[in-house]
């Protein structure tokens, strides 16, 4: 009785709306409810977005999604979408200071519905518990009239994003260079994995072909994470081959991890990203902490191999570096493990990573409220 009464109020707040939306949040995944949550966006003709914690959960290909809704830092058009809506269903949602941008997403709590694993809550009420979000997104489907008024906007106002500029022989790499080849590294039988820090939201802009997998944490922001991460879904998903992005300050936590990558024979490809210190912390809160005992990298590696198992690194400056240590990696070193340091200037930051941190920072350095 309670699904029927959460599924027909909130069909009749999507109903009247204009222009709703869809946004799945990393929730979704504990709560099972991801095909439930393809099978409303195909019924309805929402546009779809998902929550930078969610990205992998949502499918890529689906013919209305738009991107990653992050508020400021989302991808082109698409927060215009969703914070311009009348009405937003939230999947599984998580809201903290990291995904709301420093609490400044453009969100009216009147205008949404969040769906939690196991309770819905409509606008400023009726909230409605002991309800299964798969169960109520399959149910919801049913009973949405099609209404494609947003996604139609997206795509009057879409302009498709540029491609970074080419190097010059012998240029330093750049960040931006790098993710354009890695874009085109991944396929189905890729998975990507993004160490807390500018891999979050360098990332977070490759478009993910069906079947990719994808990790994110985005819950604690605890870097290092991402070395026992790659470890332990490799040794998981025999099927996939890992793809990592780690930071320099992030690898120095747990860079033990890869020895055991070694020893199971496992052939994930690490970017090791060497801009000299914890650059995403110099965004929030500057300081001589920041920087760094720079460590031969690839060095470290090779002590850990130390003549056992296939292991291949490469140390790499240019665009054209590059391409040679990819080429191996997908070819002849196809079964090693495969270590990439990319050596990138020190203020070599993506554009959101600037956004992020100026809002993040001044959130975790106002005053606080009086009691």
């Amino acid at each position: 009785m309670t699904l029927e009464a959460a599924v027909e109020t909130a069909a009749a707040f999507l109903n009247k709306s204009v222009k709703p939306v869809l946004v799945g949040g990393p929730k979704m995944r504990v709560a099972k409810a991801c095909e439930a949550f393809v099978e409303l966006a195909d019924a309805c003709g929402y546009p779809v977005a998902a929550m930078p914690s969610a990205k992998g959960l949502v499918p890529e290909h689906h013919s209305r999604f738009i991107g990653t809704y992050w508020g400021a830092v989302s991808t082109p058009f698409c927060a215009e979408i969703v914070e311009s809506a009348d009405a937003y269903l939230f999947a599984g949602p998580i809201f903290n200071d990291y995904s709301s941008v420093g609490y400044s997403l453009l969100l009216k709590k009147e205008k949404a519905i969040i769906v939690q694993p196991d309770r819905v809550v409509i606008g400023n009420g009726p909230a409605f518990g002991c309800v299964l979000m798969k169960d109520f997104l399959h149910a919801l489907g049913t009973r949405l009239k099609k209404n494609t008024a947003a996604y139609d906007n997206y795509s009057r106002i879409f302009v498709p994003q540029g491609e970074p500029l080419s190097s010059a022989p012998g240029e330093p790499l750049r960040v931006n260079v790098l993710f354009k080849h890695v874009q085109k590294m991944l396929s189905g039988n890729s998975a990507v994995i993004a160490e807390t820090g500018d891999s979050w939201f360098n990332c977070q802009k490759l478009k993910l072909p069906e079947g990719c997998g994808y990790e994110f944490q985005m819950q604690y922001g605890s870097i290092g994470w991402s070395v026992g991460a790659t470890l332990g879904y490799a040794q998981a998903a025999k099927d996939k081959r890992v793809i990592s992005f780690i930071g320099d300050g992030s690898f120095q936590v747990t860079a033990q991890e890869v020895s055991t990558m070694l020893r199971w024979e496992q052939n994930n490809i690490i970017f090791l990203i060497n801009n000299g210190g914890y650059t995403i912390e110099v965004e929030i809160h500057d300081g001589p902490y920041n920087i760094i005992k720079n460590w031969n990298y690839t060095g470290v590696v090779e002590a850990f191999h130390n003549g056992e198992g296939k292991c291949y690194t490469a140390k790499v400056r240019t665009e054209e570096e590059l391409k040679k240590a990819i080429e191996a990696s997908l070819g002849p070193n196809k079964d090693s493990l495969c270590f990439i340091e990319v050596i990138v200037h020190k203020d070599d930051t993506s554009k959101e990573l600037l956004e992020w941190g100026s809002r993040v920072s001044a959130a975790n350095s106002r005053p606080p409220n009086p009691q």
